[in-house]
């Protein structure tokens, strides 16, 4: 399998970087899997206190690999082995802190979004795109959206697939930490220096505690049944192949 994370340790933190630059790192079946043991990893060594996740060459993660997705049925969704990665990602007690430079789209907004702060270029881009190839958030973007910015906005993006700059995501309170173009990792870098100095049970302990508050279950079920469902509509096959020839899709609600 490629390797497509790359490590570095810091003194009491971990910085992971997405490494499929050629594919402005999207998140690829393999990566996930990387990643999630990455982070388990990281979890288990008392030696690190928090961890950041970052994109290679001025990218975060431009959304899902297409070319997975395309030929993906209902039960495929059912069966879709990325589940456990992103169950896995979920399930780390340490804090996280997501770097964003360029695109965040998609699946790798998903991915920023289960981060436990957010630290954005004002030029990054944000956004969840997946209604203009046929489908929606699969791995929980539609519900910490209406969490974190409200009904309205959440609408705004996940009706239209709009996106928005690192500027906008900082006012709307969709991030924690705004930063100049080129300075999104040296800023999530001093953050993490200043978080490794306090009490790491205490930090744990209280990021479940700001989860176990907005996370719902339900929510998150529905979110998924819904996404495996569109997997198998005529829609869905017309907005990828409209994306791969960059055209306008002609959507029949089939």
């Amino acid at each position: 399998m490629e390797n497509t994370i790359r490590t570095e340790i810091q003194d009491g933190y971990a910085i992971l970087t997405l490494d499929r630059p050629d594919a402005r790192n999207a998140l690829n079946t393999g990566m996930l899997k990387q990643l999630a043991e990455a982070l388990a990893h990281f979890d288990r060594d008392p030696e690190i206190r928090i961890v950041i996740l970052t994109g290679a060459d001025g990218n975060f993660a431009s959304g899902a690999d297409i070319g997975e997705v395309a030929d993906k049925t209902a039960v495929d969704g059912v069966h879709d082995l990325r589940l456990h990665s992103w169950e896995a990602i979920a399930k780390v007690r340490k804090p996280l802190i997501a770097a964003v430079e360029g695109y965040c789209l998609g699946g790798g907004f998903e991915l920023a979004q289960r981060c436990d702060l957010i630290v954005a270029a004002g030029n990054a881009t944000f956004g969840q795109p997946e209604v203009r190839l046929g489908l929606i958030p699969g791995a929980g973007g539609v519900q910490r959206l209406a969490t974190s910015i409200g009904k309205w906005r959440a609408m705004r993006m996940v009706l239209s697939g709009e996106t928005i700059t690192g500027h906008e995501a900082f006012e709307w309170g969709l991030v924690s930490h705004i930063s100049a173009a080129g300075e999104a990792l040296q800023t999530a870098r001093e953050v993490a220096a200043k978080l490794v100095k306090g009490a790491p049970l205490a930090q744990q302990f209280a990021k479940q505690a700001v989860l176990a508050a907005l996370d719902k279950p339900e929510g998150f079920d529905l979110e998924r049944r819904s996404f495996e469902l569109l997997l198998s509509t005529e829609d869905k096959a017309e907005g990828i192949a409209a994306f791969r020839v960059k055209r306008k899709p002609d959507f029949k609600g089939r």
